[in-house]
C-alpha cells in the first residue's frame, strides 16, 4: 500500500449565503459553509490544526490558522466521517476559500490534507 492511500483524508465543502446576518448596503457578506472530513485512508489519524486562505472577489486575501476546527481536533477512524459548520464574512458578494488541515495518524506521522477551493456567492450574482 502507498503511503499517499494510508494516510488520506477526502474534504468536501458546502457553502450558504446568509442574507439575515449580510448588509450589503455596508460591504458585508456573511457565509456558512459545511465541511465533511472523511477518512478513506487505511490509518487512524486526528486533526490538529487549519489553514484558510480566503479571497474576495477585489483579491483581498484573509489567511486564517488555528488549532482543530470549531474547538475540536476529531480523531477519525478510517471510514469515519467528522462535519462541521463555520462562518467567513467578505466584502464582496463573492469570493473563494481554499486552504489545507494538518493531521497526525496514530502512528505518529504529520501530513497535510488540501481543501479543494470553493465559491462563496450571493445567489444569481454569478448566473
Amino acid at each position: 500500500m502507498t503511503e499517499s492511500k494510508k494516510y488520506d483524508l477526502a474534504v468536501s465543502a458546502v457553502p450558504q449565503y446568509l442574507p439575515e446576518q449580510s448588509e450589503p448596503a455596508g460591504g458585508q457578506y456573511v457565509f456558512a459553509y459545511t465541511i465533511t472530513i472523511e477518512n478513506v485512508g487505511t490509518v487512524a489519524a486526528q486533526l490538529i490544526s487549519r489553514h484558510w486562505i480566503i479571497t474576495d472577489a477585489d483579491g483581498e486575501v484573509q489567511q486564517v490558522r488555528g488549532l482543530g476546527v470549531v474547538g475540536r481536533q476529531p480523531l477519525l477512524q478510517p471510514g469515519e466521517k467528522f462535519v462541521y459548520t463555520s462562518g467567513c464574512q467578505l466584502a464582496t458578494p463573492v469570493g473563494t476559500m481554499r486552504g489545507s488541515y494538518q493531521a497526525t495518524a496514530v502512528d505518529g506521522m504529520q501530513f497535510d490534507v488540501p481543501i479543494p477551493e470553493f465559491t462563496l456567492a450571493v445567489p444569481h450574482v454569478l448566473h
